[in-house]
């Protein structure tokens, strides 16, 4: 048995301010705190939180990554989905895949590809799950 739930980041970089979609809830305008939003709650089940974790960490980490190259981005949104399965009567974490959508000025596909991969080595929540996490991104001109 199999299960997924997935969960959407997107705001304003700088200000660590943004709205997470899960499909149970929706946050709006609030800053980005794993310790403060997620311990509190932010969806109903677990995978909707852990998937909520992912897309605003992998968020905040690529945009360090890109703060620390010299580039500004105009927007990131990720969308992270968490896949479960039920291994020996628990659900344990089998992937993540996140989705990155970003329109960052005056960086070239290669450069970019690079800084996102270094942002999902360095997300902290990543580090935490023996999962498989892959990464597709689209860049925007």
């Amino acid at each position: 048995m199999k299960r997924s739930a997935s969960a959407v980041w997107q705001g304003d970089l700088k200000a660590g301010k943004g709205t997470i979609s899960t499909a149970s809830t929706v946050l709006k305008d609030t800053q980005y705190s794993f310790s403060t939003r997620f311990e509190n709650g932010a969806g109903t089940n677990p995978e909707e939180l852990i998937a909520a974790a992912h897309a605003g960490c992998y968020s905040m980490a690529l945009s360090a990554a890109l703060a620390g190259a010299g580039f500004t981005p105009d927007r990131v949104a990720t969308q992270a989905v968490v896949s479960l399965e039920q291994v020996q009567g628990g659900w344990s974490i089998t992937a993540v895949e996140l989705q990155l959508d970003a329109k960052v000025p005056g960086i070239d596909q290669a450069k970019f590809e690079e800084l996102a991969q270094d942002a999902k080595k360095n997300c902290p929540v990543s580090k935490v799950l023996n999962a498989e996490i892959s990464l597709r991104t689209n860049l925007q001109a």
